[in-house]
């Protein structure tokens, strides 16, 4: 059966509203919460971007049956994956196993803040083959001693450790992020109901792992009012992931988005009351391929009614399929 995960997009929310907002989705049935992990927001006007693994951990204790993961978390440069690897298993422990990492090459807009310049997409999958390499490493329990093209790990060991390792998703664009999923990942994640992608990873030894999806929503009982606040904090993603995964900080995504019309969002974001509208939305993941999808609703003053509306109508709609 598919699952379906309600995001935590710390972008747009502060830390205590995310915690409330992760206990209402468990309560009212999701499977999964997703976080975004980011240091600043995609543009000035969604206000926020608290520590993602402070929430996570504060989460893991206001919750008991939700599953929790990173969607996703950059392994590569503000974060040392030594690091991301004791982290992580700390969070699957707090969570008594619930917890899944997403890693993924990054965004300029996030990694910047450390300073050592922005690598080519190339060397940032590089790179992240490295990191998955030592993370899993240390999630063996054993000493790490490690010196990479990218990474150094000196004598390293995690001493506080789950019985069985979480769940590792790596996301993907296309083929070359889908044979690193496929080699090394136990799961793919994407943002675009491609068939392709699900196809590249399973060719590299994806058959049978879990396919994650994210899909963006704008509810809102008046459709023109979901439409308008879909272009105004949403607007940033019509640039692709080419060019998202490069532009440094919010001042460019706003410069990038400026002239962004209506209609070119809603090609993105599923909008308004129908909900039969945004099951079709939803089902176009599971059509290509993909089995558990985790659903952003935009705005953060939106989310407590989303979650409701969720509760009575979306999902019992979407277990219907």
């Amino acid at each position: 059966m598919p699952e379906f995960g309600y995001t935590l997009l710390c972008e747009q929310s502060g830390p205590k509203d995310l915690v409330r907002h992760a206990l209402l989705a468990e309560q009212a049935g999701f499977d999964f919460v997703a976080i975004s992990d980011h240091y600043s927001p995609w543009i000035e006007d969604h206000g926020h971007s608290p520590y993602a693994w402070s929430v996570l951990g504060a989460v893991a204790q206001a919750t008991e049956r939700i599953g929790l993961m990173t969607l996703v978390t950059c392994p590569i440069r503000r974060y040392h994956p030594a690091v991301v690897a004791q982290k992580a298993a700390t969070t699957a422990l707090l969570s008594d196993g619930r917890f899944r990492l997403g890693l993924g090459s990054g965004e300029n807009l996030n990694e910047h803040v450390v300073g050592g310049g922005w690598p080519a997409v190339d060397v940032r999958h590089e790179m992240l083959i490295e990191a998955i390499e030592i993370i899993q490493v240390l999630w063996g329990g054993d000493y790490l001693t490690y010196h990479g093209e990218y990474f150094d790990v000196e004598s390293a060991r995690v001493y506080d450790l789950p019985d069985t390792p979480p769940e590792l998703g790596v996301a993907v664009s296309g083929a070359q992020s889908c044979q690193i999923a496929g080699e090394y990942g136990d799961a793919v994640i994407a943002v675009e109901p491609r068939a392709d992608l699900i196809r590249w990873f399973e060719q590299a030894g994806g058959t049978d792992k879990p396919r994650y999806g994210r899909i963006v929503l704008s509810h809102d009982a008046d459709e023109s009012k979901a439409r308008a606040i879909a272009r105004d904090l949403w607007r940033w993603e019509t640039a692709g992931w080419k060019v998202t995964a490069e532009l440094p900080g919010p001042s460019a995504f706003e410069a990038y988005s400026r002239f962004v019309r209506e209609e070119d969002i809603t090609r993105l974001v599923s909008c308004g009351p129908d909900v039969n509208a945004h099951v079709r939305a939803v089902r176009r993941y599971l059509d290509a391929g993909f089995t558990r999808v985790a659903l952003v609703q935009v705005g953060g003053d939106r989310q407590e009614d989303f979650i409701a509306w969720a509760d009575a109508e979306l999902l019992p709609a979407l277990r219907r399929l």
